[in-house]
């Protein structure tokens, strides 16, 4: 869609840890070179751990552009989820090692960045930049929560 407007480096941006309690949330973002093989590649939350493991490994593997943005939980206490959220976006698009031209957002909350962008409700079972996005999250995140795990055993 963007790239028959003419838009390069279309980002896709998802998160993860929005619903737990405890730990930070984890954005990414995600351009697609062309041609990449992304099958099987999904919804992070309706894929296995394991395959979301190995999906995350093909991406990296694969040359795909991506940035990664975390908002701490002091910072979600701070200013809330949403705005924790939006701010974790930011950083993930400013991580990006290419410049994103355009971006699409998995929800309904547009990035506060001056990049023209679409929001799509369910963006990460829709699209495939979006669905990469929420690999790369969610698998970033877990690993981020299993080193908690290691410090603070107690807490499970």
């Amino acid at each position: 869609m963007a790239a028959k407007w003419g838009y390069r480096n279309i980002a896709g941006i998802d998160e993860a840890g929005r619903g737990p309690l405890a730990g930070p949330v984890v954005a990414a973002a995600v351009v697609l070179p062309e041609g990449v093989n992304l099958e099987g590649i999904t919804d992070s939350k309706k894929m296995t751990e394991v395959a979301r493991n190995r999906a995350f490994n093909h991406l990296v593997k694969s040359g795909v552009w991506m940035g990664i943005g975390v908002a701490s939980h002091e910072e979600i206490d701070q200013v809330n989820i949403l705005n924790a959220t939006l701010q974790a976006m930011k950083r993930a698009v400013a991580s990006l090692p290419v410049e994103a031209g355009f971006l699409l957002v998995d929800g309904i909350n547009p990035v506060p960045l001056n990049i023209p962008q679409k929001c799509i409700k369910k963006g990460d079972r829709l699209c495939q930049s979006i669905s990469a996005a929420s690999v790369i999250a969610k698998v970033y995140r877990d690993r981020i929560m299993y080193s908690y795990h290691e410090k603070y055993p107690v807490y499970g």
